[in-house]
């Protein structure tokens, strides 16, 4: 019995229980991922959390085993060093996460997924466990429940506007007019004339806050006379 109780209370039973815990953890936000059809999904959160806490209780070790060592000699033990250095690792795991597509950015809430499961595991590693706990039942309010108030707000959606037609000095207003009746702002504008051809080239970056029809928005401009080609994307 007392051999059980020892078992129970040693060092190595309680680092099972928090690899354990570190992959409980890490695993909840993995499944909302996984769930989401996202590229780093349950295996890959519940392997970073379970990594780095593996790595904050083998540098806890090593500064038990060897930091009373004495200060004439010239090995020096840092346990915050192995910390550091999984901050700055698991960036680069994040980062690859992130797609930009065009104007397009995907995956930087994931890549954030993955950079707050490093730090569960961390502080689950080192025996903070009611800092991790918090940690991932905010984070599980976030992507959960936040992400449904986020569609009731209204958000900027920004477009490229580009419209080729014969050269013409009236066609920038007759376009920027088109624009504004439909509620948008302007946000950057581009012309480029080609003289040879007689052609000039309109690009526009747009944004709004609300739904329109692209088809009737694009019809708009090939009304006008002398437009050769519109499109918006």
């Amino acid at each position: 019995m007392d051999g059980l109780i020892s078992w129970v209370n040693s060092y190595e039973t309680t680092n099972m229980f928090r690899l354990l815990l570190a992959s409980f953890l890490s695993g909840l936000i993995g499944i909302e991922r996984e769930v989401h059809g996202r590229a780093a999904g349950f295996r890959t959160h519940l392997l970073v959390g379970v990594a780095t806490c593996l790595m904050m209780f083998v540098s806890e070790y090593f500064f038990q085993k060897y930091g009373d060592l004495s200060s004439n000699i010239t090995v020096r033990l840092d346990p915050a060093r192995v910390a550091a250095q999984i901050v700055v690792g698991i960036g680069f795991l994040g980062a690859g996460v992130i797609i930009k597509s065009g104007r397009m950015v995907r995956g930087l809430t994931t890549a954030a997924c993955l950079w707050m499961v490093a730090g569960v595991g961390m502080a689950v590693g080192i025996g903070l466990y009611g800092p991790a706990v918090m940690v991932t039942l905010i984070a599980m309010f976030n992507l959960v429940f936040i992400k449904q108030i986020e569609r009731l707000i209204k958000k900027d959606h920004f477009y490229t506007l580009e419209i080729q037609c014969s050269s013409s000095g009236e066609n920038q207003k007759k376009f920027e007019d088109i624009v504004h009746q439909n509620k948008m702002s302007i946000v950057n504008r581009k012309i480029e004339r080609d003289t040879a051809v007689g052609r000039s080239i309109y690009e526009y970056i747009i944004s709004t806050n609300r739904a329109f029809d692209q088809e009737s928005f694009i019809g708009a401009f090939l009304a006008l006379p002398g437009i050769q080609k519109v499109g918006i994307h």
